[in-house]
C-alpha cells in the first residue's frame, strides 16, 4: 500500500491525474473482460484477443491457448475478441462463418447454445459487480468503518430543515422507514431526494417525534472545489472526535458488507438515472472519461484506501451502464439473445447489424455529451 501512494503521490500536474485515473480503469476494465474471458474458456470459445485499451497495440504476447494479451493506446475500456467475431463489439462475421471448417466452427462465440452464450455476455458486468463486493469487503475487513450518529448540532435559518421543526440536538433514526446508522446514511438519501418529501423520525430528549421535509436542490462545492447539484435539508453535523466509533467486521460481516455496499450503488445509480427520466435530476451531472481521471487524482491524494474505494464504486457503475438495452453494450447483446429465446432463432444478420448502428450511434452520443458535461465541469469549477 505504502509503494502505490507514493507512486500517486510523485505524480504532479496532469501526471497527477492520469497515474490514478489509468490504475483505477485499468484495473476495472481487466476484471470485466476477465470475467467474458474465463466462462468463454470454461465454454469452450476459442479467443483470438484479450486487450485492455483500444487502437494501437502497445505491447502483447500469446498465451498456449494462441489468445493475444495487449495493452493498447487507447485506455477508454478494453475488449475480448472471439472467433468469428467481425469486431470488438462481438458482431458476427457472416462471411467467416459461413467458411470455417467444423473445428473452427465449435470453437465460435455463435456456435454454442443461447444459455452459454448469455452466461458469457453476463460474465462481464457479474465480474464488476463481484470486484466492488470484494474491494469494499476487503476494506471494511482490514480498516472497518467510521460511524458518528446522526445528530443535528445547527440548522440553517429558512431552509428545509428549519421549515419542518428540526431542533439541535435532534438525532436522526429513520428516514421513510430506512435505518440510519450514521450521518452519512442521511447524506446518501438526502442528496438524491430533492423535492421529494421524506418522513424523517428523530429522537429528540428520548421522545421520538416524525418530522415531514422536502430537501431542496442546491449547488455545493466539495473540498476540490468541484461543484455538484444535490438535495439539501440545512442540517449542519460536527464530527467531533469523541463521538466517531470505528466498527471492525469479522470476515463473513464484511463479506456482507461489500454485497450490501454494492447493491446500495447500484440502487442509487438506477434511482438518479430515472431521476433524470422524469425531469428531477440534471443530466449535466453525469461525467466521462475527463471527470474520471479528475476525480482520480483529486482522491488520490486522500490515500490509497480512498481510490480503492472509488475503483469499487466505478466497477459497480461499468457493469451497470453495460447492462444497459443498448447494442453494442453487453445489454444489448442479452436483449437480442432473449428475442431470440422467444422466437426460436435468432434475428437476422440485417436485424442485427441495423442494431449494432443504432447503438454505436448511441453510444458515441453518450460520450460526446460526457465529455462536453466534463469539459463544462472543469471550466465552471475553476
Amino acid at each position: 500500500m505504502e509503494i502505490l501512494q507514493s507512486i500517486f503521490s510523485a505524480g504532479t500536474g496532469l501526471l497527477g491525474y492520469v497515474i490514478p485515473a489509468l490504475f483505477v480503469l485499468m484495473i476495472v476494465v481487466f476484471f470485466h473482460e476477465l470475467g467474458h474471458f474465463m466462462v468463454a474458456r470454461w465454454c469452450g470459445v476459442t479467443i483470438s484477443e484479450f486487450s485492455i485499451g483500444f487502437g494501437k497495440e502497445l505491447f502483447g504476447f500469446y498465451d498456449k491457448h494462441g489468445t493475444r494479451w495487449k495493452i493498447s493506446a487507447i485506455p477508454l475500456g478494453g475488449f475480448v475478441k472471439f472467433l468469428g467475431d467481425e469486431n470488438a463489439a462481438s458482431v458476427p462475421d457472416q462471411e467467416a462463418m459461413e467458411s470455417q471448417g467444423e473445428d473452427d466452427r465449435e470453437g465460435s462465440l455463435h456456435s454454442k447454445s443461447l444459455w452459454a452464450r448469455a452466461a458469457i455476455v453476463a460474465a462481464g458486468p457479474f465480474a464488476n459487480f463481484l470486484l466492488s463486493i470484494v474491494i469494499f469487503g476487503m476494506l471494511l475487513f482490514f480498516y472497518g468503518k467510521a460511524i458518528t450518529p446522526a445528530r443535528v448540532d445547527s440548522v440553517v435559518p429558512q431552509s428545509a430543515a428549519a421549515e419542518a421543526g428540526f431542533e439541535v440536538g435532534d438525532i436522526m433514526l429513520s428516514i421513510d422507514g430506512h435505518e440510519i446508522k450514521s450521518f452519512s446514511d442521511v447524506q446518501g438519501i438526502v442528496a438524491l431526494s430533492s423535492g421529494d418529501a421524506l418522513n424523517i423520525l428523530v429522537d429528540r430528549n428520548g421522545e421520538e417525534i416524525s418530522l415531514m421535509t422536502t430537501p431542496r436542490r442546491t449547488e455545493i462545492t466539495d473540498q476540490f472545489g468541484n461543484k455538484q447539484k444535490i438535495g439539501v435539508l440545512g442540517i449542519r453535523h460536527e464530527a467531533r472526535p469523541e463521538d466517531v466509533i470505528r466498527k471492525s467486521y469479522g470476515p463473513l460481516q464484511a463479506a456482507w458488507g461489500g454485497v450490501t455496499e454494492t447493491y446500495s450503488i447500484i440502487d442509487r445509480t438506477l434511482g438518479y438515472v430515472g431521476r433524470i427520466f422524469v425531469g428531477k435530476e440534471d443530466a449535466d451531472q453525469l461525467g466521462g472519461p475527463i471527470r474520471v481521471a479528475q476525480v482520480s487524482g483529486q482522491v488520490a491524494t486522500l490515500g490509497i484506501v480512498a481510490l480503492f474505494n472509488l475503483a469499487a464504486i466505478l466497477s459497480v457503475s461499468i457493469g451497470l451502464l453495460n447492462l444497459f438495452p443498448i447494442p453494442m453494450l453487453d445489454g444489448g447483446h442479452l436483449v437480442f439473445y432473449a428475442l431470440e429465446g422467444i422466437r426460436g432463432k435468432p434475428l437476422s444478420p440485417k436485424s442485427q447489424e441495423l442494431g449494432f448502428r443504432i447503438g454505436l450511434a448511441l453510444v458515441f452520443s453518450l460520450m460526446i455529451f460526457a465529455t462536453f458535461n466534463d469539459i463544462t465541469h472543469i471550466f465552471l469549477s475553476n
